[in-house]
């Protein structure tokens, strides 16, 4: 399919997927590495229980307050 049919086809808000090779999509900045990190056992509780109050698990908690100071720290 040339560009300008699969423009058209996504500009009338039909369905390109199919024309996309999905598995070799990336999000620039956006991979993901796994780590181990030790945390008290009150603040385990206390990230718990915030994570309960915004119905979130407790690794969103972690990922959006350390995003937030990484942010506020290179500003």
């Amino acid at each position: 399919m040339k560009a300008k049919d699969l423009d058209k086809k996504f500009d009338e808000g039909g369905s390109i997927l199919q024309h996309l090779d999905l598995s070799k999509a990336r999000r620039p900045e956006q991979e993901q590495k796994r780590v181990n990190v030790d945390f008290p056992l009150w603040m385990i509780h206390l990230l718990d229980k915030e994570a309960k109050r915004l119905g979130v698990p407790r690794q969103s908690i972690i990922k959006i307050w350390l995003a937030e100071r990484l942010q506020k720290a290179s500003a």
